[in-house]
């Protein structure tokens, strides 16, 4: 590692020292003052402050008309604050207490987009580490998570992110067991290395290790001597990669694992493996006290009398016709 890669690590880690001050609570704030506290410090993005407010607001009044969305922003609160296994136990405890809340799914979200995180502290941040070569345990719980709210709510909001996240983990995954079958190849290992190869064509279908995958079935069967079923993976190989590196005019070269391209610092800070989605996490649905006046607004509406309703050529509603509840276009 260069000199400069440790001096970036090592003020950032200076910076997060310092900014670690315990926020002090008044004892006389009601919940209504809690709550647009903690809303003020999340908007302004100080999520330390943020986190001790709603843990005061959520323990001083647990059935109060905030106490739900205060569970909820904590979620939030402590993934943006980079502390992912505290997010994932406040979903999981949300989830435990509230399943057929309406908002549940956002729980399910965050839990995924923490353990989608959970690896990626300063150094995998910032530095130009390749995340397939590391333990796959939290692309594994990501991805399991992303698949229990997509089974679970089809058609949640946040079921669109999921399926792109889980794409990605799922490329991850299968790079992450071709990494394995080269080093299997490299030891000698070449039954098992055969064996993770056919895996990954099974159980890895439409990602771009099926090559790597169909690579190794070929050397490690060829190295044991077992040339029906390497004449038939390489076959596959020609047929469907017909530019795999482990083709050389049309022969097969015992495959050499590709090497990764090199990142400068610069670019590592900006492009990482997270970059596929750079979209930020959205905040909580909306309050209680939107969904009352949503619900309040629906319930007016529906109360006025079908003459009075207007309405424009394409069904949609002006804004003046809103406020007034119809009465005026």
């Amino acid at each position: 590692m260069s000199l400069k890669h440790l001096l970036l690590v090592g003020l950032l880690a200076f910076v997060a020292a310092c900014s670690t001050n315990k926020t002090v609570i008044d004892e006389s704030l009601s919940e209504s003052e809690l709550y647009r506290k903690a809303q003020t410090d999340l908007d302004a993005e100080n999520f330390g402050p943020a986190i001790e407010t709603l843990r005061a607001l959520e323990s001083r009044y647990p059935f109060g008309r905030y106490a739900d969305q205060a569970q909820l922003e904590l979620i939030y609160a402590y993934y943006e604050n980079m502390e992912p296994e505290a997010a994932t136990a406040s979903a999981d405890r949300f989830i435990r207490l509230h399943p057929q809340h309406p908002n549940v799914d956002y729980a399910y979200y965050i839990r995924g987009l923490a353990s989608f995180t959970r690896d990626r502290g300063i150094f995998e941040r910032f530095l130009p580490l390749d995340m397939t070569r590391r333990d796959p345990g939290a692309a594994r719980d990501s991805f399991n998570d992303f698949a229990q709210l997509i089974n679970r709510y089809p058609n949640s909001q946040y079921a669109p992110d999921a399926r792109l996240r889980m794409v990605y983990l799922r490329n991850l995954l299968a790079d992450y067991d071709a990494h394995v079958g080269h080093y299997y190849l490299k030891r000698g290992a070449y039954l098992a290395a055969a064996n993770r190869g056919r895996y990954i064509v099974e159980n890895y279908q439409q990602t771009p290790a099926v090559g790597n995958g169909l690579a190794l079935m070929v050397a490690g069967y060829d190295r044991l001597a077992m040339h029906d079923l390497a004449d038939s993976a390489l076959e596959t190989l020609k047929l469907n990669y017909p530019e795999h590196p482990a083709l050389v005019k049309g022969k097969f070269k015992h495959h050499v694992e590709p090497s990764q391209p090199e990142m400068n610092w610069m670019e590592s800070m900006s492009v990482s493996a997270m970059d596929v989605l750079t979209a930020p996490p959205p905040r909580t649905a909306k309050t209680q006290m939107q969904r009352q006046m949503d619900r309040e607004y629906q319930d007016a509406v529906a109360a006025l009398p079908r003459e009075v309703r207007v309405h424009d050529e394409e069904g949609r509603r002006s804004f003046w016709n809103r406020i007034t509840f119809g009465l005026i276009d």
